[in-house]
């Protein structure tokens, strides 16, 4: 492990509290989520890239990453690029001597020659410091429209993985566990109510969650389906 960092990180970007890999659902994604527990303890590839639609879970598995590797005592660092565009590539710099490092929504900046080029190099930065890099678009590497052509065969160089959606039948499960884990007991009938009545996307759900968690806290009571009405309007 690193213990001392040269760098300060520019901004507190924004990761959830909750986007462990134990509350995320791993049907039909489960080589995929095995490969990232694996670099996020030091071990298995040095270069990982996953892709998927909006709400797949790509950015709770680059923080579950991110968690995993603290827990570990391992120096990494999450950082969003649609959050640091502006601030260029320079926010990359010293970051190679990290244990780990993951870029979420690396899409947003492709098609910048500056921050094309400052991947270029922080990948060869990383490979020299023998680093574990993760990456998270919305697509395939070859599909981003990547203009250098040397930065796009560095984002081939590891394990790309596609993150498929939960399969409907696994989404109520997933649901109740990730309430369970925030000290929301849903009682069947809610769920039910729930589910017919709302969006099966799962970050909606996680964002429904977050609505009623909250407003549960503030009145300090328990999430029934009149409560739910009261608060969604559904």
């Amino acid at each position: 492990m690193n213990s001392h960092i040269p760098f300060q990180i520019p901004l507190s970007v924004s990761l959830r509290d909750d986007t462990r890999f134990e509350n995320f659902g791993p049907q039909g994604n489960e080589l995929a989520c095995a490969t990232l527990k694996a670099a996020a303890g030091g071990d298995g590839e040095q270069f990982l890239y996953i892709w998927g639609d909006e709400g797949v879970g790509c950015t709770h598995l680059l923080q579950a990453c991110y968690y995993q590797a603290q827990d570990m005592k391992r120096s990494a660092a999450y950082l969003p690029l649609d959050e640091l565009e502006l601030m260029g590539p320079a926010v990359l710099a010293g970051m190679e001597r990290l244990d780990l490092v993951c870029l979420d929504n690396v899409q947003k900046v492709i098609g910048d020659a500056k921050w094309e080029e400052g991947l270029f190099h922080f990948f060869n930065r990383m490979r020299q410091e023998n680093n574990c890099l993760v990456m998270a678009a919305n697509a395939a590497p070859q599909k981003l429209g990547v203009q250098l052509p040397d930065l796009l065969s560095r984002m081939t160089w590891g394990i790309t993985s596609q993150i498929h959606p939960l399969a409907e039948e696994y989404k109520r499960d997933v649901f109740v566990r990730r309430a369970a884990s925030r000290g929301i007991d849903l009682a069947e009938d809610v769920v039910k109510y729930l589910f017919s009545h709302t969006s099966h996307d799962m970050k909606d759900l996680y964002d429904l969650l977050d609505k009623l968690d909250q407003a549960s806290l503030s009145a300090k009571r328990k999430v029934t389906i009149p409560f739910v009405k009261e608060v969604t309007g559904m």
